[in-house]
């Protein structure tokens, strides 16, 4: 699955982007750090055949830069009260695996990177899977704040990235279409939903008090069949309506299950 992975986001990287309203555009990496020189071989762009090199060697060298070879892999992780939900294990466990996959695709030349809200991670001089390592393991020191992330992951992160955002989206209204489609437009973006815990159906009947898991507020609620119902359109309605706004703005969706979150990961691939 990791080979699987890796390829699926060497094609996303190159895939067309919307700039505009139907205006595609491939972007490119800007990965253009030298890598190594290999004797030359058909189909090299000749641009890149070093002169110098070609003298000493006696043989036409080129020059391989990490775009070719490399990928940058970025994750921003919701870890709020929130995503510490769910039915039979909080929703953080299972984005704690998806992200473990994401970066589990580096190999020796990538760069990882990770985004919160107090700023840009990135390993001093690592690269690939110890590199991987620390990112997945990364500390917060801040609160979470998903626009607070996404506004450093656009300043901070080399176009080109390959950027997972794990999160229920609960602050969504945050975020403007503008910031989604510069994301989307600069980056390879792929937003993993975290999905409500009662999505299938509300356990509460009768009188509740229900608690915000964000602001600890309460407040003493009546929950019969037509609440219930209301409640299971409502979260199907946010959801579709989530992935479409995402989807609009060049965003890869996949929806981030409680009980896998690898497999909810390489789902969002298609794999």
């Amino acid at each position: 699955m990791k080979g699987d992975l890796r390829r699926a986001l060497f094609r996303g990287r190159h895939r067309p982007r919307l700039i505009g309203v139907g205006s595609p555009t491939a972007i490119r990496g800007d990965g253009y750090e030298f890598a190594e020189l290999r004797e030359y071989v058909a189909g090299d762009d000749p641009r890149r055949i070093d002169w110098a090199a070609t003298a000493r060697a006696g043989a036409l060298q080129t020059r391989v830069v990490l775009e070719d070879v490399a990928l940058t892999l970025a994750a921003v992780v919701d870890d709020s009260p929130s995503m510490r939900l769910g039915r039979d294990r909080p929703l953080f466990q299972a984005a704690r695996e998806a992200v473990q996959a994401w970066y589990g695709a580096a190999l020796t030349d990538d760069r990882c990177m990770r985004v919160t809200a107090a700023g840009l991670y990135a390993p001093h001089g690592l690269r690939g899977p110890r590199s991987a390592l620390a990112c997945a393991n990364a500390p917060t020191t801040r609160p979470f704040e998903l626009r607070a992330a996404l506004e450093i992951a656009r300043a901070a992160l080399p176009a080109g990235a390959a950027l997972l955002v794990i999160s229920d989206f609960l602050d969504v209204d945050t975020l403007t279409d503008v910031l989604l489609l510069r994301l989307g437009t600069r980056f390879d973006c792929t937003a993993l939903i975290a999905r409500d815990p009662w999505f299938e159906s509300l356990p509460l009947r009768g009188f509740v008090v229900l608690g915000d898991a964000e602001t600890e507020s309460q407040r003493r609620l009546y929950i019969g069949p037509k609440e219930r119902q209301r409640y299971r359109e409502a979260v199907r309605r946010r959801e579709d309506q989530l992935c479409a706004r995402l989807d609009r703005s060049g965003w890869r969706t996949g929806i981030l299950h409680e009980v896998d979150g690898e497999r909810s990961l390489f789902a969002a691939f298609g794999l």
